[in-house]
């Protein structure tokens, strides 16, 4: 066990170590990015800041098997050089056995990452996205459903809108039975419009059959209502932006996901995105468990057999193809080329196999 505790410790201060300099890195070059996209835009610099403080966490997630990989190729070339390895292995200890310390901190990290990290990328996504769209239109825009049916939030520099609409068309930019309300940049009412339905067309939405109740006149808003055949309201959403607001899944935490794909089945629509993505989520400490095992398993060896450059870019590109490969099968899943369970646990288990089958061929021949 101390052997274990020292390889344990060993490999946390080197995955501290290189995360603290990919995270350093993740944040330079999103600040670039943020000056880009907001370049035309009044947003000062400490804003702009606080927008790429709030996207670590999603960077964080999304290299972890990098540094978990990285982390391991530093730990055993260290070993293999200061000759650990070999005396490790001279008192009876096999390879294999070292790998354990390394493997019980990838499964809490992997643990770790799903129980706290996706809830904090889920908040500071929504957070990111808040900011984003009110620096950019001037007020933020939102989709959210419920029991009650569909609710979204527009804004522009004329005001914000709330959407309620109780039902959707099959193409999924048509709302049933909508109600608008909408407020001056002051936050006073401004009218109330009742449609039968809502077409969502490039920079407006179609209103058929409206009824509009105008609020800042003072007087009764029912002598001063309305109705239009046709109606236009105009909005800063697209078709794209609300199919991939319903879609996303970094903004919905593993915790909500459940009831989600609950609310989204009932509104008629496609869950698939989301059933593979909390399967997904459920499989990363597997998945960083074979990052581990690819790591150990070109570089748990002695520094004078040469080669150790080599060994190190080979497991770096396999890594990379592993990790290509989850994607893809995600992918596949998410279209419904495969079932959303082989889509998430068929990579891990087959790196995991794959990986233990070289580290058992190193060790034994």
């Amino acid at each position: 066990m101390i052997l274990d505790r020292y390889f344990a410790r060993r490999f946390t201060q080197s995955f501290l170590i290189i995360g603290a300099v990919f995270v350093a890195l993740v944040m330079l070059i999103d600040l670039i990015e943020q000056l880009r996209r907001f370049e035309s835009h009044n947003v000062s610099f400490g804003q702009m800041l606080g927008l790429t403080l709030l996207n670590v966490p999603a960077g964080i997630s999304e290299i972890l098997p990098l540094l978990m990989i990285l982390s391991t190729i530093v730990l055993f070339v260290g070993l293999a050089r200061s000759s650990e390895l070999v005396v490790t292995r001279a008192i009876g200890r096999s390879g294999i056995r070292v790998l354990v310390g390394p493997v019980l901190v990838a499964v809490v990290i992997g643990g770790l990452a799903v129980a706290m990290l996706n809830p904090i990328v889920a908040a500071t996504s929504v957070r990111y996205q808040t900011l984003a769209d009110t620096y950019r239109n001037g007020g933020p825009s939102a989709l959210s459903l419920s029991s009650e049916g569909l609710w979204l939030r527009q804004g522009d520099a004329q005001g914000q809108s709330v959407i309620h609409a109780e039902g959707f068309g099959g193409d999924g930019v048509t709302l049933l039975r909508v109600t608008i309300l909408s407020y001056t940049p002051e936050g006073r009412p401004m009218r109330r419009i009742l449609a039968d339905s809502a077409v969502l067309e490039p920079g407006q939405w179609m209103l058929s059959n409206a009824k509009v109740w105008p609020l800042e006149t003072g007087g009764n808003p029912e002598v001063s209502a309305t109705r239009h055949d046709t109606f236009e309201l105009p909005t800063s959403l697209t078709q794209d932006r609300i199919q991939d607001t319903l879609g996303r899944r970094d903004t919905i935490s593993i915790y909500d996901l459940p009831q989600t794909i609950g609310e989204l089945q009932q509104a008629g629509f496609s869950t698939r995105r989301h059933q593979v993505w909390l399967q997904v989520e459920l499989a990363r400490p597997l998945f960083l468990i074979s990052m581990v095992l690819v790591g150990a398993a070109f570089t748990m060896r002695h520094t004078r057999f040469g080669g150790t450059g080599v060994a190190v870019l080979t497991a770096v590109l396999l890594g990379f193809s592993l990790y290509f490969m989850r994607n893809f099968a995600q992918i596949l899943g998410e279209n419904g080329q495969i079932p959303v369970a082989l889509a998430a646990w068929a990579p891990p288990v087959a790196a995991i196999m794959l990986t233990f089958g070289l580290l058992l061929h190193a060790e034994d021949g």
